[in-house]
């Protein structure tokens, strides 16, 4: 009997545990057509439909337009006085790649060996991770999970952060390959007794050299009429087609420099410069070679003591203004959770010299441009996927971004989160 017992209670122990630990069930097919009504709209692309309405069926976009331009059907959401948006989008992430830093076994975001092409960040994507669903209440939709390390950290694939498994989340798969551009400098690391401060790295040239001769080796394999296939050279072959694209992570401007060179010198046209601190110095020359920029972050310090305070802030203006497509991503420190701060990233470059609806752009249309979803994703248009949500004031400003109804391709999505529950479950310590 005693055994009987302690059974049942280790049953019932895991049987909470297990409530407590997963991820809400993902949201059915949408199922009936739903019109929103009322509503400010913001497009994603720039334009504002005050008093608006929007109908999607099938998960689709159907009706967008001012209120009086067509007919509520189905569903009716009355959303007078806030606001729709499209799902901010964050690339460059780790999501679903790592759940607690400090605990190896749940940390997948970088592969051993230093030139790894072939390796698919999509693979290890833990579609139920508890950081991914906490993106949601904050309109965080659509992610690029991105691999990190080596000198070719693999390639990326963007999902939407509502499925079961990484399948059911795919919106584009290996849409890039990643490289981490060698540094022309080094700093000094005083655990192994060297001075503070930055250096010429005297062995820049032969990295890069190196980086060049393995894309030539690449190139050659893949015209080789030799039967032996090599993984990674495979995976390169999207990069030279046109198929996929070069995200090369890269700050300095000497760096950016050769970026550029390098991209002509191996005739590849999709490139994309991921962090970028120093680009607005070269703004002119990114614009004439049609190279897009993922910015470093803007919640962040500057990197060097002669930057003025506020360049982290203004640094996405600066491109802008010279006429390059920019987006936000939100690579560094506590990079998964903090990736929730997107859209106040956003509200931080509006307030330092740009237009709100730009600034929104930084986290949608642009973002969903440079990844190559923008014939899906991105705006409220129609015919685009309807992952969109209503928020009770501005998305982008911390204090009223209070998300209503959450929408992932017509699905209505929970905003239900561990930190939630935990808010529900605090919130009354003190009421009593």
């Amino acid at each position: 009997m005693k055994k009987i017992n302690s059974t049942i209670s280790l049953f019932v122990l895991l049987l909470f545990f297990g409530n407590i630990v997963a991820q809400q069930t993902p949201a059915k097919a949408q199922s009936e057509t739903i019109s929103i009504i009322g509503a400010t709209a913001h497009i994603g692309n720039g334009t504002v439909i005050e008093d608006s309405i929007l109908i999607f069926e099938n998960g689709k976009i159907t009706t967008i337009g001012p209120k009086t331009t067509a007919t509520a059907i189905g569903k009716t959401i009355d959303a007078s006085g806030k606001h729709i948006y499209p799902g901010f989008i964050a690339p460059n992430s780790t999501l679903g790649l790592v759940e607690i830093a400090a605990v190896r076994a749940t940390n997948d975001d970088n592969e051993v060996g230093n030139y790894n092409p072939h390796i698919r960040s999509i693979i290890a994507y833990n579609a139920e991770s508890k950081i991914v669903e906490s993106m949601r209440p904050n309109g965080v939709l659509i992610a690029q999970i991105t691999p990190r390390g080596g000198t070719i950290s693999g390639t990326s694939s963007i999902v939407q952060l509502d499925a079961w498994n990484w399948e059911d989340a795919v919106l584009k798969i290996d849409d890039g390959i990643h490289v981490n551009w060698p540094s022309p400098f080094t700093q000094g690391r005083w655990w192994l007794g060297e001075e503070p401060g930055y250096k010429a790295n005297k062995k820049y040239d032969t990295q890069v050299t190196q980086l060049k001769d393995y894309f030539a080796q690449a190139k050659a394999s893949l015209q080789s009429k030799l039967d032996t296939k090599n993984l990674p050279h495979i995976a390169m072959s999207g990069i030279f087609k046109g198929t996929k694209t070069l995200f090369v992570h890269a700050d300095s401007e000497k760096s950016i420099l050769d970026v550029i060179s390098f991209s002509k010198s191996q005739n590849i046209n999709k490139i994309v410069l991921v962090g970028a601190y120093e680009a607005y110095k070269i703004g002119e020359q990114l614009k004439q070679n049609n190279i897009a920029v993922l910015t470093s972050r803007t919640h962040s310090l500057p990197s060097y003591e002669d930057d003025d305070y506020d360049l982290p802030y203004k640094n996405a203006k600066l491109l802008l203004d010279a006429g390059v497509l920019v987006a936000i991503q939100n690579s560094g420190q506590m990079e998964r959770a903090n990736a929730r701060n997107l859209p106040f990233q956003a509200g931080t470059v509006a307030a330092h010299g740009i237009d709100k609806e730009k600034a929104l752009q930084l986290i949608t249309s642009n973002s969903a441009k440079i990844l190559g979803i923008d014939a899906v994703v991105g705006t409220l248009e129609k015919g685009k996927d309807a992952t969109l949500f209503i928020s009770n004031g501005d998305a982008l400003d911390m204090r009223t971004n209070q998300l209503e109804k959450v929408f992932i391709q017509g699905r209505t999505i929970s905003l239900e989160t561990h930190q939630t529950k935990l808010w529900k479950r605090y919130s009354t310590k003190y009421s009593k």
